[in-house]
């Protein structure tokens, strides 16, 4: 057995040391990012909030396993919950997040009591139905959600009282690359812990897992909490930034995006949810400037490339190359 634990140590160290110089790596594309593409800082500060959005949704789909078309909800419910505070009681921005974090759990948690009760076709349009909900609230609600017209008066104080929000958007990137950065060292926390390794077990078997004593439906409502108090977090981020939160936020077309975004970087790892919206929103970007009517078909494209010959995602593409150089003479 000592044999064994020897041979495999070095393994275990080269692969934390290759994930630590990816994370470096990440960090360091994000702050090159704002040097290289400084006209661009709205845009880029909009992919890093997506990049919650879709992490918070990879920890329900891909690794509990939680199967939903909802997740607007729980981001919206952190933009209106932002917004309102902002507007009604404290526009410190830090405060504002923790307020959004608290409305996305609760709301998560609320609906997750019945949805996860569910199970396949019926757990997806019961989460559809839970965002379309809000959204009718909020679209009724005119008084308070100022309706299809949005949130607006949103107006953020500076940043621990030094960083004001400016028109460029400088504070606003390194604000938002700050909080996802922060969101990003703790779900690596969270998935390899005891409490991320049940939700994986869960996903590949509950069964096996009641078995031997994992209050299941317990910890899939544990689950879908954390991810919606990360996705309240996004949806805050956006508030707080663009200063105008729509009902577009709770939309189905959010929830469906994020979705693909997700598929295309790569389930149950959080490296894909990076890669796949940055892969998905820099299409968009640059699709919809050429024709504004027709992108979606690129984004059709790449998916059925990746359900037929990337099944593992984008994230999954140098294993496959490695695999194809093996096989060739």
């Amino acid at each position: 057995m000592d044999t064994a634990i020897r041979q495999n140590r070095p393994r275990h160290g080269l692969l934390t040391f290759r994930r630590l110089y990816l994370d470096l790596a990440l960090i360091g594309a994000g702050i090159a990012a704002f040097f290289l593409f400084p006209d661009s800082l709205g845009f880029l500060t909009r992919v890093l909030i997506m990049i919650i959005m879709v992490l918070s949704l990879d920890l329900v789909l891909g690794y509990a396993g939680i199967a939903t078309l909802g997740h607007a909800a729980l981001f919206g419910s952190g933009a209106y919950a932002a917004g309102l505070f902002a507007v009604n009681f404290s526009a410190d921005p830090l405060l504002g997040l923790a307020v959004g974090a608290v409305a996305g759990a609760v709301i998560a948690f609320v609906s997750g009591l019945i949805l996860l009760r569910a199970q396949s076709l019926t757990l997806l349009m019961l989460s559809i139905a839970v965002a379309q909900i809000l959204q009718e609230i909020a679209s009724k609600e005119r008084a308070i959600t100022g309706g299809s017209d949005g949130l607006l008066g949103i107006s953020m104080e500076p940043i621990f009282g030094i960083y004001a929000f400016d028109f460029v958007g400088q504070t606003g990137y390194w604000y938002a690359l700050t909080v996802l950065t922060a969101v990003f060292v703790l779900l690596k926390i969270i998935v390899a812990s005891p409490f991320g390794l049940a939700a994986r077990g869960i996903h590949e078997s509950a069964e096996r897992m009641r078995a031997i004593g994992t209050p299941v439906y317990w910890r899939l409502v544990a689950i879908y909490t954390l991810a919606g108090g990360v996705a309240g977090i996004g949806g805050a981020l956006s508030a707080q930034v663009t200063e105008l939160v729509s009902l577009d936020a709770l939309g189905f077309s959010l929830s469906a995006e994020a979705l693909i975004m997700l598929i295309l970087g790569g389930l149950g790892r959080l490296y894909g949810a990076i890669f796949g919206t940055v892969i998905f929103m820099t299409i968009h970007h640059l699709a919809a400037s050429v024709d504004p009517f027709n992108w979606l078909f690129v984004i059709g494209a790449l998916v059925l490339i990746v359900v037929y010959f990337l099944p593992e995602g984008f994230i999954g593409l140098p294993a496959r190359a490695r695999k194809l150089m093996r096989w060739s003479p």
